[in-house]
């Protein structure tokens, strides 16, 4: 899809949890890591190993963004007033391809990428095929014409398991989706806990 075929069921099992609340997760069959150690590991964490997880396991959520790309929009969210695990959040969720993945245009993260990759979206009217480009409060975000459907599409705005959350106005008769304004952690409906202010002192500390 991107990257890696398998990526996201490799994060839930390194994770040990189910991050986008798949129904096919392989979590939901055993909560062990992967590897004939796997139901080994469960040792007490370092501090450091908590640190380490909650930043792999957000930075995962996204479509498993390369560590360069994630420490760039944490050095934003922290230079910006403001609370910096919101402000990471924030930032994270104003990349295209999470607010589409969101407006349930396709069904993963992964997906996402791809989809805005290959030209499939438009963003006030202009196509853009940047994953990373970040959306204003207010901007609209489309699913071109020819592209509305992709079966990848139709069966994204069905599924049951997710809803869109109140800062996206989705139709999804016309495949737009409005981006209202910038959410705060409790207003993304990740389907495991995330721990921004362990990232900070993650990143506080190496």
């Amino acid at each position: 899809m991107t990257k890696r075929t398998a990526a996201k069921y490799k994060l839930d099992r390194r994770m040990g949890e189910n991050i986008w609340g798949r129904p096919k997760s392989p979590v939901n069959r055993r909560e062990y890591g992967p590897g004939q150690h796997g139901q080994r590991r469960k040792g007490k964490m370092s501090d450091f190993g908590t640190q380490l997880r909650a930043k792999q396991k957000l930075k995962g959520h996204y479509g498993d963004l390369t560590e360069k790309q994630f420490r760039r929009i944490f050095a934003e969210a922290e230079r910006r007033k403001g609370d910096t695990g919101e402000l990471l959040v924030g930032l994270l969720e104003r990349r295209l391809d999470a607010v589409v993945y969101r407006a349930k245009f396709v069904p993963t993260i992964f997906a996402a990428r791809q989809f805005v990759n290959h030209g499939h979206v438009t963003v006030n009217g202009q196509r853009v095929n940047i994953p990373s480009y970040r959306v204003k409060e207010g901007d609209v975000i489309a699913v071109r014409d020819k592209s509305k459907q992709l079966a990848i599409v139709l069966e994204a705005s069905q599924l049951a398991e997710r809803d869109v959350p109140d800062y996206i106005e989705a139709d999804h008769s016309k495949m737009t989706a409005t981006f209202v304004r910038t959410p705060g952690l409790s207003d993304i409906p990740y389907a495991v806990q995330m721990e921004p202010h362990l990232v900070i002192e993650f990143y506080a500390q190496n």
